[in-house]
């Protein structure tokens, strides 16, 4: 007991390390008790007489659940785990005077679980749950995709775009390298102070990230109000500004210098405008959609030539507004380069450390089921997991303090 409450007494908003740092045989019952999986199990029962071995679905389910988070990639494993280990399966909520499910047992559970779509379901109950607990604040979300590969045999690129499931992928890693794959792009959404999941999509390898982003906007802010999204460069498209802009939020994403036609005149690539002498003008501040620039010499920035007769009579300077929806591309509130944007973009980093947990820690990259419905449910699995032990976790801490 004092072992599992020197890691749970540690100040974390969202404790997962903690939480895997944990010897299995205590860590389960953490997690499992912050989870009421019975209305889920109940839509998994069979109305065969023959069904799924007879066995407790609600335990087949926590130990489908478990298997990410103790690294276990196949039925096979599972199987091998539930039959070995009879304090797993005990904590798994399964009967210990029979043997263990079937690995066919588990593959049909799962299967089930795909075509009823309730992982989706339970995932989409628990972020509301983290919302309404505090868990997931919501108010700022970075986006982005990550590499999944395959567990289907690799076919030519022409062949696999035909079937809607794995294909050929290619991203520029962090050193500009290209990197390609086969396999599927898992798009994530994530708060970026909890950096848990708020929504996911899975597309074979090959579709484009911003093509996904609009979605996953619109998803996010069903349920809460966003005021920030964080993308990197690959998503710098007009639909990611607008759908953004759509639902009253700002895009915060770098502009991509490939393809980059020449500003209009008079203006810098980031939307700064120039005076004049073609000096940047400096930033001052907006009020709402509109952007506030002053004459560089009278702030200080530049030492003109002309000083700021030859732009205005007045002591303050040449003063420029901007009307950000004159193009949402281009401008920024804040405006791009600031303190402040640089501040709101370093946070899409929260999206990169959520996808290294699910692919590093849990099982996200390493499938042993096929087709994208299969694979989009492993991933809502993993996912599961995070919001879960993220809960668990608080629970712990808070029954600890009272």
């Amino acid at each position: 007991m004092e072992e599992v409450t020197l890691y749970i007494l540690q100040e974390s908003l969202f404790s997962f390390e903690d939480l895997i740092q944990i010897h299995s045989k205590d860590r389960l019952p953490i997690f499992f008790s912050a989870l009421d999986l019975r209305p889920y199990a109940k839509e998994l029962r069979s109305r065969s007489p023959r069904g799924a071995g007879g066995h407790c679905r609600e335990g087949i389910l926590r130990a489908l659940l478990a298997a990410p988070l103790e690294h276990i990639q196949t039925f096979t494993g599972l199987h091998h785990r539930l039959e070995t280990d009879l304090r797993f399966r005990y904590q798994c909520g399964l009967s210990l005077d029979r043997e263990a499910p079937s690995i066919a047992t588990l593959s049909r559970v799962f299967a089930d679980l795909t075509k009823k779509n309730l992982a989706k379901q339970l995932f989409d109950d628990l972020v509301k749950r983290c919302r309404q607990e505090g868990v997931i604040d919501g108010s700022h979300v970075a986006i982005d995709s990550a590499a999944i590969h395959a567990y289907e045999e690799k076919k030519p690129k022409r062949k696999s775009e035909q079937t809607g499931n794995a294909n050929w992928g290619a991203k520029f890693d962090s050193f500009g390298n290209k990197v390609t794959w086969f396999g599927y792009k898992l798009h994530l959404a994530v708060d970026t102070q909890s950096e848990l999941p708020l929504a996911l999509e899975v597309t074979p390898a090959h579709v484009n990230d911003g093509e996904m982003a609009p979605g996953l906007i619109k998803t996010v802010t069903a349920e809460t109000d966003v005021k920030f999204f964080m993308l990197d460069a690959g998503y710098d498209q007009m639909k990611v500004y607008e759908a953004a802009r759509n639902v009253k939020a700002q895009a915060i994403v770098p502009l991509n210098p490939r393809g980059e036609k020449e500003p209009p005149a008079g203006m810098s690539t980031n939307g700064t405008p120039c005076c004049s002498m073609g000096f940047a003008m400096t930033y001052w501040g907006a009020d709402d959609d509109v952007l506030k620039f002053r004459c560089p010499h009278a702030t200080g920035k530049v030492d003109c030539p002309l000083g700021m007769t030859a732009c205005s009579s007045s002591n303050y300077g040449m003063v420029v507004k901007v009307d950000v929806k004159d193009d949402l591309r281009r401008y920024s509130s804040p405006h791009r380069d600031t303190k402040r944007w640089k501040e709101l973009y370093n946070e899409r980093t929260s999206v990169e450390r959520c996808n290294s947990r699910m692919k590093t820690h849990l099982t996200a990259d390493s499938l042993h089921v096929w087709g994208i419905q299969k694979v989009t449910t492993h991933q809502y699995l993993n996912a599961i997991v995070l919001l879960v032990s993220a809960l668990s976790v608080t629970g712990k801490k808070n029954k600890i303090a009272v």
